[in-house]
């Protein structure tokens, strides 16, 4: 193809139109900004300054300027969510249901978010319905998340097991652990109410959702405790160190009633020290040093926690030690020691706390739901020094 001189001449023209389209979207961008008012820009001035305060004067002069701006009452709703002001929240996004020249996107956006209002005032009946009515718009994942939420906070375990599977239908992720804790506590409440065979029923479920699930093979040896079947209940809660080896700690008191019921306490004894090799936890070691102390005495008692304290040496260790010396110090020494153990005590148990791995709560009990970000099966079955020890 031969080169055409008069090509050349177009440059300077597309060079020209590109110039003068620049020129005029610059011009535009200068009048609408001009156009606004100046506390639209304090405001997003204390925004960026994090003074939410501030930020919520100067965009309510905006709106009494504007009544039209759609965008800053959203963000005007979520500034006072997060403050707290739910009632002021909750009018302003009333509000912009209730316009009937409201775009569809719009209204879906502001029962979303009116959803989210009643949420944080507490009123989940309302919440509840606000979000029943996303399930089938572009909403839907946040809307069944929140659902989820609601039925948890309700204790409504039914109705959480349909909302994640749900949720997990629609593609937003994996829902297994939740679902087989959502049947646990279904279980929970059956035992509760002597109904073993229900509680089976629905630990049996709980498995085949998540078969890792720790709590229900726990509960299942529980329940078949409460149909009189000891026996079979010991297996079951021996299944619990296939499963995971730390948290034989939170079954060994079960394991070494459970022996003592069936007459075989010193096999009882024997197995849990044999699980002190493998997952020694102080736990573990209350329950062992117990059974230790009844089963073959005061020295072997001693020497069981001694031993572990030179393996993982940890304050709550020391504190079993000093009540092992105790219980076979001379007279003239009792005094001295006992002093020393009840201040080694007070210590010991300001650190004997589990800790959620997620957001850091700390409590004396062992949570499968962390009281404080509601997560399921975040706390680690050892209490935190233990952790700090072997990390």
């Amino acid at each position: 193809m031969e080169f055409e001189t008069w090509w050349l001449l177009g440059i300077p023209i597309f060079f020209s139109l590109g110039w003068i389209a620049a020129r005029v979207d610059i011009k535009q961008l200068i009048s609408e900004s001009r156009s606004l008012p100046s506390s639209y820009f304090k405001g997003l001035n204390f925004l960026l300054n994090e003074q939410p305060d501030k930020a919520i004067d100067a965009f309510i002069e905006v709106v009494k300027l504007d009544p039209e701006t759609v965008e800053l009452h959203f963000a005007l709703g979520n500034l006072f969510r997060r403050r707290g002001e739910t009632e002021r929240a909750i009018r302003i996004h009333q509000n912009l249901l209730a316009r009937p020249d409201m775009p569809l996107e719009y209204q879906i956006h502001a029962q979303y978010e009116l959803g989210q209002d009643y949420l944080k005032a507490g009123l989940l009946d309302r919440a509840e319905e606000a979000f029943n009515k996303l399930v089938d718009t572009p909403h839907s994942a946040q809307a069944r998340r929140a659902l989820l939420e609601i039925y948890q906070r309700e204790k409504e375990w039914t109705r959480a097991i349909e909302a994640a599977k749900a949720l997990q239908e629609s593609g937003a992720g994996s829902r297994q652990k939740e679902i087989a804790q959502f049947y646990c506590e279904l279980a929970q409440d059956e035992l509760v109410h002597t109904h073993p065979d229900a509680a089976m029923d629905m630990l049996e479920k709980a498995l085949a959702a998540d078969r890792k699930n720790v709590r229900a093979t726990m509960l299942m040896g529980d329940a078949y405790l409460a149909k009189g079947d000891t026996e079979t209940a010991l297996l079951t809660w021996r299944r619990v160190e296939h499963q995971s080896v730390p948290h034989v700690a939170l079954v060994a008191q079960r394991l070494m009633d459970g022996y003592r019921t069936v007459g075989r306490p010193q096999e009882g004894a024997n197995l849990l020290r044999s699980y002190l090799a493998d997952a020694s936890s102080i736990d573990l070691i209350e329950v062992v040093f117990k059974a230790t102390l009844e089963l073959n005495g005061v020295e072997a008692a001693n020497q069981l926690v001694s031993d572990e304290l030179r393996r993982t040496p940890t304050l709550l260790g020391l504190d079993k030690l000093l009540e092992a010396r105790l219980l076979n110090a001379m007279p003239e020494v009792r005094p001295e020691l006992s002093l020393v153990k009840n201040l080694v005590h007070g210590y010991a148990q300001k650190l004997a706390r589990y800790q959620c791995g997620h957001c850091g709560f700390k409590a004396r009990q062992f949570y499968w739901q962390c009281p404080g970000c509601s997560q399921w099966e975040t706390y680690p079955p050892r209490r935190t020094e233990e952790l700090n020890v072997m990390n």
